[in-house]
């Protein structure tokens, strides 16, 4: 619980009770979901959230978690020494390499709806548009360490196939995708063969991407406690 009056004390005992009780190893505040919070965050606050949230979900495997920058939280003492907070991102990132962290080590996880507290004369340093492409590439790393520690040496699941074959399909989109552009600017019409080729890699990319998404949903489904 930060010092700057954003965190609304009434929401203590609902951060600590999960975590104090055994059902969660780690719970966070999630003010995306409260009632009016729309008019109460700031817009561009809010969908800079929502977009790294939604990042995060991808990243951590922590399907069901939103406002991945909150930083209302209560971590288990085994958890903690787990982690090794020395080694976690420092600033802005941090609450989302833990999760992260957390996940390549099997805890659980808990989402706490609180209520978002703005406009009490905080200051904030932050900067979305240097922010967020920081945490997205925080956050692509992270994604990748954690599907080779968890689905390769920790344990096996072939759904790193399905995500390393939606990248290399979905990466062959992009220049196939420019030279039909190019074709058609240039003659007015479009191959068919060029036109398969792009057809098939999009949606065959899209399909293992998803696949993929799937089973680290279902694998993980017992780290996501409602």
């Amino acid at each position: 619980m930060a010092g700057d009056a954003q965190m609304d004390p009434k929401d203590f005992v609902n951060i600590i009770e999960p975590v104090a009780a055994g059902n969660a190893d780690y719970t966070k505040g999630n003010r995306l979901f409260y009632g009016d919070a729309w008019n109460m965050i700031p817009h561009h606050r809010y969908l800079g959230n929502s977009f790294l949230s939604l990042m995060t979900k991808i990243a951590s495997g922590y399907w069901h978690i939103a406002d991945s920058q909150s930083g209302y939280t209560a971590i288990s003492l085994i958890a903690l020494r787990r982690v090794k907070l020395d080694k976690i991102y420092k600033r802005y990132g941090m609450p989302n390499d833990l999760l992260i962290k957390l996940n390549q080590h099997d805890f659980r996880v808990k989402d706490v709806h609180i209520k978002p507290v703005y406009n009490v004369g905080e200051k904030s340093g932050i900067k979305l548009a240097q922010v967020i492409p920081k945490i997205t590439w925080l956050l692509f790393k992270g994604f990748w360490q954690r599907l080779l520690k968890k689905y390769v040496i920790k344990d096996f699941h072939p759904l790193i196939f399905f995500y390393m074959l939606s990248f290399v399909l979905l990466a062959v989109s992009v220049p196939l995708a420019i030279r039909l552009f190019y074709i058609w600017a240039l003659r007015g019409d479009i191959p068919d063969m060029n036109a398969m080729a792009l057809v098939f890699t999009l949606i065959s990319g899209l399909q293992t991407l998803f696949f993929g998404m799937w089973f680290d949903m279902e694998y993980n489904k017992n780290l996501c406690i409602r």
